[in-house]
């Protein structure tokens, strides 16, 4: 009998460690994908070791962590449901037995507490760290800059507190809710991170279908259009005489210094455009037959293919939630994995939701960084501050976290939500989770409509020749910045 006690500790022991290193496996993956991500787009410093670089390195590592706790957070959904359909396929395989619910659940538990941890700790702590200066008085140094830091942390999370104790009294009154008032660990952080959690979905509800409209415009600009009824020959003229005339026209202010520097920076700034402007048409004239004519209507067809699958499978939950009750998102603690299968089509299903999950992932950033309001948070290669990293950061991951409620609040999986992201509070209203999916349906397809509409009117009046009825006295179409290259424009 000890025997058999001392074999099931022991297994219990090594599938502890077992866990422990597949999770730190797979963070320090994330962690050098995140790092290169984000050296990528740090603003370049001098070398120099000062008290400055190390500020600046220590929010780098912050940042770095965060960054990589949103790619945890996005794919915690995926590779839950691919495990669970590799268990299933194979449930005696003694080479995927370290895939089990213990280490599924241990992931969930471990992303959304690290989450915690960078958006109400970390990123804050960053900031104040980078903004700070010592007080007043006191010796300057690193010491000073900390302290000042955490002064203004421990205000900020009076201030948080306050906040919450205040929203929560006036929503629930009766006595139990009191009670919970004064309890910090049990009341106030998960009804925090709901809140926040509640956030990150109003805010993806509004960026996804402002991306899934926008990805259209993006790809188009990475790939090579078709050439329908366009002489790119006569198009690449006008560019090079209108670069030709701004190149004349700044010679002659430089000789002549009869510019000022404000005009001369305008007329650069032109030439540049028309530049641009010209490698674009210089790249669609030497590009194939099939990168025209194949490659960019397949890739616009997956677009097409995936927004409509998304829509169709929101409308399809609607009628769910408006029927079935447990199509209501909840969450599990069940650490069964591998028992039955959650899709209908089998591993068909299951890779079309991962995909469509990472398709609206990819949709929600871009739509993320195309609103006016969150404009300044676009990072630019080699020349992005560490202020606007720490916004680029916080606004990933609460997007990232939100993820995977989103999903299964539209019905696009049905695969339970695990850990402490089952346990938000507005999950369970009704009216909540049907509004959401109405909103998500009605938004995304009037975004569409509106895109497809303007795009189909843009290339008909192209293809017609109406567009040079439109001429313009400045070299950029005021509207979309682009070259107006036609034989029509006036001569600079």
């Amino acid at each position: 009998m000890e025997e058999d006690d001392v074999t099931i500790r022991e297994q219990n022991f090594h599938s502890q460690v077992r866990e422990y290193i597949i999770c730190f496996l797979l963070f320090a993956v994330l962690y050098i994908v995140s790092y290169c991500i984000i050296t990528r787009y740090k603003r370049k410093t001098d070398d120099q070791e000062d008290e400055d670089a190390v500020v600046n390195r220590i929010s780098l590592y912050m940042c770095t962590f965060t960054l990589a706790m949103s790619g945890g957070a996005v794919l915690l959904l995926p590779f839950s449901i691919i495990s669970n359909e590799i268990l299933l396929s194979f449930p005696r395989n003694y080479y995927i037995q370290w895939l089990n619910g213990s280490l599924i659940h241990g992931l969930w538990n471990l992303v959304s507490l690290f989450s915690n941890l960078c958006l109400f700790v970390l990123m804050p702590f960053a900031y104040f760290f980078l903004e700070s200066e010592g007080f007043a008085g006191s010796k300057k140094g690193i010491k000073s800059r900390v302290l000042e830091t955490f002064v203004m942390l421990f205000l900020l999370g009076l201030l948080i507190l306050g906040i919450v104790w205040v929203a929560s009294a006036l929503i629930d009154n009766d006595a139990a809710s009191m009670e919970s008032l004064y309890d910090l660990w049990e009341f106030y952080l998960p009804y925090l991170y709901s809140c926040i959690s509640l956030m990150g979905g109003l805010l993806l509800l509004m960026c996804t279908p402002v991306g899934l409209s926008r990805m259209f415009t993006v790809m188009g600009q990475l790939l090579v259009k078709p050439t329908i009824l366009e002489d790119l020959d006569e198009q690449i003229y006008c560019v090079t005489l209108q670069e030709e005339a701004l190149q004349r026209r700044l010679n002659g202010s430089t000789s002549s210094h009869s510019h000022s520097q404000g005009s001369a920076h305008r007329l650069n700034k032109e030439l540049d455009i028309v530049r641009d402007q010209r490698s674009k048409l210089e790249r669609r004239k030497k590009a194939s037959a099939w990168e025209k004519n194949l490659l960019y209507p397949i890739v616009m067809l997956i677009l097409l293919t995936g927004t409509t699958i998304s829509v169709l499978l929101v409308a399809l939950n609607v009628l769910y939630l408006l029927v079935d009750e447990t199509a209501m998102p909840k969450g599990s603690t069940d650490r069964g994995l591998g028992n039955t299968s959650l899709s209908t089509f089998g591993v068909v299903q299951a890779v079309v939701e991962i995909v469509l999950m990472f398709y609206l992932m990819v949709s929600s950033v871009v739509g993320f960084y195309s609103l006016r309001v969150f404009e300044g948070l676009t990072p630019r290669k080699d020349d992005t501050t560490m202020t606007t990293i720490i916004g680029c950061c916080v606004s990933i991951l609460v997007l990232s976290s939100a993820l995977p409620v989103m999903s299964r609040t539209l019905g696009i999986t049905r695969f339970d939500l695990l850990g402490d992201f089952g346990r938000f509070n507005w999950l369970g209203n009704f009216y909540i989770v049907l509004s959401y999916n109405l909103l998500f349906a009605v938004v995304t397809t009037l975004c569409l409509v509106r895109k497809f509409t303007s795009a189909i009117r843009e290339e008909l009046l192209k293809a017609l020749g109406l567009d040079k009825l439109q001429l313009s006295n400045s070299p950029t179409d005021p509207e979309s910045g682009k070259i107006a290259a036609n034989g029509h424009q006036k001569t600079l």
